[in-house]
């Protein structure tokens, strides 16, 4: 454990989550964020090799904990991590293949509980989790969404949704699900599941592009959704949903998305280019669905293989995980909004997702 980082930052971070375990989905204005003091990352590992890990960066000293849970629980944390996340004092770790919820402690990383996800002897495999009301939402691929309770870390219902659902959002007060129906190439499911919070059960279905995946909503009223098609005729597209309604309102159809992230009125998009076998991250002005730029770094940085995407809104960065070979130590690069590279630090096997510590003051 990094005793000097922990030293510092515990003071504020007490202040912060001393009153309330668990935050409320829309802050009081009184609350207000300060700064970032880390990054978590989770390194998704190799399928069956039982290697995912979370690597830490701190930014007080720019320090690297590569393991920072198998340093803090002296065990690995499973089989193939799919999610990470941050919500109240509580870090989130979706192991997949594992089937478990590992729920930590967000400032130390020590393990607070492990959440099995089973259907008897049968593992849900779960894949993405979203947060609404005090209770994480995690979508399982066998058709399930496991609803848990923040504050007792106990398993409150388990919903039934569209085919192997594999992306999960909130938006316009309902949770979003979308059901890939992966296990079906190449009859993919196109399907996206809405669940009303209060009763807890799936209100209908809405169909989409073929094969859905990522998830997320601008500040608009719109859901931003990556349909992955069938890996042949049918192209990986980025598609705009009307929340309101769950109605497909545009389809980007001149570039193949694979992943993307939302910062305000920007969308960063990872894409590649078959043709040329090429990538580059875009940018798209979510506010007019418009093209910004077609290439975000602009300091000549290369990256290998984009792996995962996201964006710090209170340090206004984006990061941008390189898997490199998929066999060895990735790398994350840290990069202002005008796409110059602040920084970059060594992470683990396949390194994909992001979860931000951030410091909140409560003014009087």
């Amino acid at each position: 454990m990094n005793f000097k980082l922990f030293a510092l930052i515990l003071p504020m971070a007490l202040l912060a989550i001393s009153c309330t375990d668990e935050p409320d989905d829309k802050p009081e204005a009184r609350d207000t964020l300060v700064h970032t003091t880390g990054v978590y990352v989770m390194n998704e590992g190799l399928f069956n090799g039982n290697n995912a890990s979370v690597t830490r960066f701190t930014f007080s000293d720019s320090a690297v904990a590569g393991d920072i849970f198998l340093q803090q629980n002296g065990r690995g944390l499973g089989d193939t991590g799919s999610d990470l996340a941050i919500y109240g004092s509580k870090l989130y770790a979706v192991v997949n293949l594992s089937s478990q919820v590992e729920v930590m402690d967000a400032l130390t990383c020590i393990s607070v509980k492990q959440i099995p996800l089973f259907d008897g002897n049968t593992a849900r495999q779960p894949r993405k989790i979203a947060f609404h009301g005090g209770k994480a939402f995690v979508c399982n691929f066998d058709g399930t969404v496991a609803v848990i309770d923040t504050v007792s870390l106990s398993v409150e219902k388990i919903i039934q949704v569209g085919l192997n659902p594999d992306g999960i959002t909130v938006a316009n007060g309902k949770i979003w699900v979308s059901n890939s129906g992966g296990l079906n190439y190449p009859d993919y499911s196109n399907t996206l599941s809405v669940i009303d919070p209060v009763t807890l059960t799936e209100e209908k279905q809405m169909e989409v592009g073929l094969n859905p995946y990522i998830i997320k909503p601008d500040n608009h009223g719109d859901l931003y959704l990556i349909a992955r098609g069938n890996y042949s005729d049918v192209k990986s597209r980025l598609q705009i949903i009307d929340a309101a309604t769950g109605m497909l309102k545009h389809t980007f159809n001149d570039f193949e998305a694979i992943n993307f992230a939302i910062s305000g009125d920007t969308a960063f998009v990872y894409n590649f280019d078959w043709n040329t076998m090429s990538s580059s991250i875009m940018m798209l002005n979510v506010s007019n669905e418009s093209m910004i730029s077609d290439h975000f770094i602009t300091d000549g940085t290369v990256i290998q293989t984009v792996y995962g995407i996201a964006v710090d809104e209170a340090a206004r960065l984006v990061y941008v995980a390189d898997a490199l070979s998929f066999t060895g130590i990735g790398k994350v690069y840290a990069f202002d909004m005008n796409g110059k590279q602040k920084f970059s630090f060594s992470s683990g096997l396949n390194p994909a997702y992001f979860a931000f510590l951030n410091e909140r003051v409560i003014s009087k």
